[in-house]
């Protein structure tokens, strides 16, 4: 039941992006709402995958590889629907759901084998330090979605040159507000999930910071790029194309990180 679910979903979320992209450029409805109700399935069949592995491993998706990218997925897809349903900008699936997509197909290459459970007291920092690095790495996710949508609306404008998609896509305030709420909320939890990665550490009898080139450094790496653009906006007033173009390369280094990592 539990591959069953992952196949479902994994091709839900195809289809949609699929979708979404035939949306983006020929605007029809039927086709918004139909990729609309595949991520919804989607998401009901991944949680379901993701509560039968949980059911069987007797514990939360945080202990190995595969559970940590079907649980960055979940978010992802969790994080967008609020993203949609409060912004409107449905475009947004064209960028975020191909990479659920992406990351879901990478999982399918990484050992299903149920990592070891640690002692409670050592569990609640994993797993508080592993969810909150991951609903900040979702969240970066829609910023780097949000980024490249400017870019390209921002180059049309420049260049004087409207194709398609600046008919199909929000306005560059839109775009702009949209990263700096996301990164408002993504970065803090990024930190806090950094911050109890640290105590995990302690509990687990290593150094409270580690400067592990392969596995730390990478990820202080994105913590300041995504710092450069947080305390930027709040203190220089960072906006626009250096914003967006500081949150993908925020999120290039976030997938550099992953791969590392496994």
């Amino acid at each position: 039941m539990d591959k069953i679910s992952f196949n479902i979903a994994l091709l839900s979320y195809l289809v949609a992006s699929l979708g979404y992209f035939v949306y983006l450029v020929y605007r029809r409805p039927f086709v918004s709402t139909m990729a609309g109700c595949m991520v919804g399935m989607g998401l009901v069949f991944q949680t379901i995958s993701i509560g039968i592995r949980s059911s069987l491993t007797g514990h939360g998706p945080y202990t190995t590889s595969y559970e940590v990218a079907m649980f960055l997925a979940w978010f992802m897809v969790v994080i967008y629907v609020l993203t949609e349903w409060k912004y409107k900008i449905k475009d947004l699936g064209a960028f975020v759901i191909p990479l659920v997509f992406f990351v879901m197909l990478i999982s399918i290459f990484l050992s299903k084998d149920a990592g070891l459970v640690p002692e409670a007291e050592v569990r609640f920092w994993l797993t508080l330090h592993r969810t909150l690095s991951i609903i900040g790495y979702a969240a970066f996710s829609i910023a780097f979605a949000a980024g490249i949508m400017y870019l390209i609306q921002e180059h049309q404008v420049k260049t004087k040159k409207l194709g398609i998609m600046y008919f199909r896509m929000p306005s560059l305030e839109v775009l702009d507000n949209l990263n700096c709420k996301v990164i408002t909320i993504g970065f803090p939890l990024f930190t806090l999930g950094f911050m109890t990665g640290s105590i995990w550490n302690t509990k687990v009898d290593q150094a409270f910071f580690s400067w592990d080139l392969v596995k730390t450094m990478p990820m202080v790496m994105v913590w300041v790029i995504y710092g450069l653009v947080f305390f930027g906006r709040m203190v220089t007033g960072l906006r626009g194309k250096k914003a967006a173009q500081g949150v993908i390369l925020g999120f290039i280094a976030v997938i550099g990180s992953y791969f590392l990592h496994i």
